[in-house]
């Protein structure tokens, strides 16, 4: 029986690369880059699945007119606004993701983001390594305390709740959840977390807001100018959901004017760039989008697309499909 033939659009980790040869006619992307709108167009004629990534172009436009001969659309990643979910389902491509499997690994990411921002770590690995730490002294790179304050977390899907965990439990914060449904008071119990209505209604509370929100449309800058002026001027802002979420320019002047102290980045919205503003705060912490980048975390992930291509050519509604 033929095997399928599937398209890596990255360099994925050996294993799995290896798993895949096992089970499909792979072919890979040797120049491990991202595929720009052309290139996605053509492997969506060509191949019966295209295995993608966030760095690929797959947004409002990528199907229209299109001929595939893919059927099935596997996202390496449990995000997808990078994906015109709409375009595939009606150009009769099925699309998945890659869920749970870095729910822990994202938070773990999120946790440092949070302390690295509020003890200055980045500040003062930096000021060490230029040689310019002249010693111990009472007044040098003070931060803020974490232990018992107040965490906001917008979004509380699964890894927002798995970081409520880390901070109630880790560092005993009180932790405030927003969310657009309500959330099972079980969970709330769970992760020490008490539900807020509102963003307007988190924000001036909190001493930390950490963003587990989808991107896309429906969040692009969701934090800006006027929600960032609501926060407290000691407050802290992390985020590893998607770069849209955030008014980047909004939140450069707001680190430099100091309507909040500081911000960890691990996402940003034109990825690889990133917004110049940012280079110029000492107190913005920027991470080159880490979240999942574990050796465990990145084998799983596409061992989880694997098995949801494997589910879609065996007759089966894969487990993770989302359209």
């Amino acid at each position: 029986m033929t095997k399928p033939k599937i398209l890596l659009t990255r360099k994925w980790p050996e294993s799995v690369e290896k798993a895949a040869a096992e089970l499909f006619d792979v072919t890979y992307n040797p120049e491990d880059r991202p595929m720009n709108r052309a290139e996605m167009r053509v492997a969506l004629e060509s191949y019966d699945a295209v295995l993608a990534t966030v760095t690929d172009d797959v947004k409002t436009g990528a199907f229209t007119n299109l001929k595939p001969m893919a059927r099935i659309l596997a996202n390496y990643g449990v995000g997808f606004s990078h994906i015109d979910v709409e375009g595939a389902r009606a150009a009769g491509i099925t699309v998945t993701n890659t869920p749970d499997v870095l729910n822990d690994c994202t938070a773990d990411l999120a946790m440092t983001l949070l302390m690295m921002a509020a003890r200055r770590a980045g500040e003062g690995e930096r000021e060490v390594r230029a040689g310019n730490w002249t010693g111990w002294r009472p007044t040098h790179m003070i931060g803020t305390s974490v232990t018992g304050k107040t965490l906001g977390i917008i979004g509380f899907g699964r890894i927002g709740q798995a970081m409520a965990r880390r901070a109630h439990f880790g560092f005993g914060m009180k932790i405030l959840a927003q969310s657009r449904s309500p959330v099972d008071p079980a969970i709330l119990a769970q992760t020490g977390a008490v539900q807020v209505d509102t963003v307007e209604d988190l924000l001036p509370q909190c001493d930390f807001i950490s963003l587990h929100c989808p991107g896309g449309d429906v969040n692009r800058h969701l934090i800006n100018a006027d929600r960032l002026a609501m926060m407290k001027p000691t407050a802290i802002l992390v985020n590893t959901a998607r770069g849209e979420v955030v008014d980047e320019a909004a939140l450069a002047e707001a680190l430099k004017t100091g309507v909040i102290a500081g911000a960890g980045l691990d996402v940003f919205e034109a990825e690889p760039t990133v917004h110049p503003g940012f280079l110029e705060c000492e107190n913005a912490v920027l991470l080159p989008h880490m979240g999942s980048s574990t050796h465990e975390t990145r084998v799983e992930m596409g061992m989880r697309a694997l098995k949801n291509i494997q589910q879609f050519f065996d007759g089966n509604v894969p487990d993770d499909r989302v359209n």
